[in-house]
């Protein structure tokens, strides 16, 4: 009841995303409009993290999901039904919006009812029902095209998933009524100071906006940190692609490589909560920047050279390991720093910033790409990494929990 509603969910979403710019091109769209249509999702997702943080405190992290859900059906219905791409594009953006609203819930619930102990073991598993989910739902969606031959199969799909999932949200057994709220106070939750704090950053009740003033020291310092690896991490799935094209591989050896990255990526998922819980928030955030912020500044060097295609595939296997690393990071350290009595509000904050972070990466790389070159946006983005690790190392010891001793 508490992973397979995102897992459900991320697999028929996982299905449609890589069919959402095929469909937009059949409805009239050229290549940048078919781009700036698959952006749309992003920007839904975006914009519904604030009204996301209202939605949950005041009506449950369970009957959020719900409505998100049911609205879903209707974003994927227009997908279905709409036959001019204004109208295809309103419904990717209420898609991204329901998804907003559906991942703030389950992170809510787990930030109020998830012991410090394994909070980030449990949120990667979180992360990595989520990650598992978009990896299986491409295959799907392939599985899919062979046998139905239209790409409106996969939002069938889809659709299928989402009633599937709403079903089992609103009839299943109440992981809010199963597992009660944690206590407010937790006496190992201390900043760099080593004063006790009670759950997290304080706050008073007085919506989101008010809590986004209150919690502006630790949004605007760990937030920025945070927002940086949420950029590497977009700035990858740009890059690769790109840098393949660029060196003129053809297609089939481009999404191997990205395969294997993102598997790779995958697989590491669980181990990022382990060292997270054991060692603490810094020793998973660090090596994860380091990696990617490096990782990116080798690539930028490598273009022209005589093993380029060789360092591409070593690259990307490391830009891999170091996004695996970073599995569950966003989630658990927005858990770490929310008010544990009414996080709701305060992760709608939280999340906007890091979405924001993913969301400027693509149109960074694109605007350094035309300006001057890809390897220069490789290379601007792992400054970006490394600037996010010095912000880690500043900012972590001060607002987040130490592993038990």
């Amino acid at each position: 009841m508490v992973y397979a509603p995102t897992l459900l969910f991320s697999l028929g979403e996982g299905a449609v995303i890589p069919l959402i710019p095929i469909v937009a091109s059949r409805l009239g769209a050229d290549v940048a409009f078919a781009a700036l249509v698959a952006s749309a999702l992003v920007v839904g997702q975006l914009c519904g993290n604030l009204p996301a943080g209202w939605a949950v405190a005041k009506f449950g992290e369970r009957w959020t999901m719900v409505i998100a859900g049911i609205v879903s059906m209707g974003a994927a219905a227009g997908m279905l039904l709409s036959p001019v791409l204004w109208g295809f594009t309103a419904s990717v953006f209420l898609l991204g919006f329901c998804a907003a609203a559906f991942g703030l819930a389950r992170h809510a619930f787990m930030t109020t009812r998830v012991p410090l102990e394994f909070r980030a073991r449990a949120l990667s598993l979180l992360g990595g029902s989520y990650r598992l989910g978009v990896f299986i739902g491409p295959f799907v969606a392939a599985g899919l095209l062979g046998l139905f031959r239209t790409e409106y199969a996969a939002i069938w799909f889809f659709l299928i998933c989402l009633v599937a999932m709403v079903v089992l949200v609103t009839f299943g057994p109440d992981p809010e009524k199963e597992f009660a709220p944690l206590p407010v106070v937790d006496s190992r939750m201390r900043e760099d100071t080593g004063e006790a704090v009670t759950g997290g950053i304080p706050t008073a009740p007085g919506g989101v906006f008010r809590t986004m003033w209150q919690n502006r020291g630790v949004l605007g310092r760990l937030g920025l940190a945070a927002a940086a690896l949420s950029a590497v991490r977009s700035a990858r799935q740009v890059v690769l692609p790109l840098w393949g094209v660029s060196l003129g591989l053809d297609a089939q050896t481009i999404a191997l490589v990205v395969g294997v990255s993102g598997a790779i990526d995958f697989a590491l998922f669980y181990a990022s909560g382990q060292v997270m819980d054991r060692f603490g928030r810094l020793w998973a955030a660090m090596p994860a920047m380091i990696l990617m912020g490096c990782g990116f500044l080798v690539l930028s060097l490598t273009h022209d050279g005589d093993a380029a295609t060789l360092w591409f595939g070593m690259l990307a296997a490391v830009l891999g390991v170091g996004n695996g690393l970073s599995s569950g990071i966003l989630l658990t350290l927005g858990a770490d720093t929310a008010p544990q009595r009414d996080p709701a509000a305060y992760l709608g904050s939280w999340r906007t910033l890091t979405d924001a972070g993913g969301a400027i990466a693509p149109l960074l790389v694109s605007a350094i790409t035309a300006l001057f070159a890809l390897p220069f946006a490789a290379a601007a983005m792992g400054v970006v990494g490394l600037l996010g690790a010095v912000g880690f190392i500043r900012w972590i010891p001060r607002f987040t929990p130490r592993p038990a001793e």
